[in-house]
């Protein structure tokens, strides 16, 4: 198991595990917040609706395209 940060708290996943398995395994499954306020979560999981949007390690990234690595830091919320 490796551990990720997922908005502060620490989560342990299997290897391989991509971050937006790691939002539904470590919380509601939301990705961010749309401009009116609604969360919103990861749709097509191959990058292109755009939905599961995280900073990770301070940058934009996909969560669904984006594998977790030991010490991550995600972050769903602005």
């Amino acid at each position: 198991m490796i551990e990720i940060t997922l908005d502060g708290h620490v989560l342990e996943v299997a290897p391989g595990t991509t971050v937006a398995a790691a939002l539904y395994l470590g919380g509601n499954g939301s990705s961010r917040t749309s401009v009116t306020g609604e969360r919103r979560a990861p749709l097509c999981g191959m990058g292109i609706c755009q939905e599961c949007r995280v900073t990770i390690d301070g940058q934009r990234r996909l969560a669904c395209q984006t594998i977790c690595v030991t010490g991550m830091s995600v972050e769903t919320r602005p």
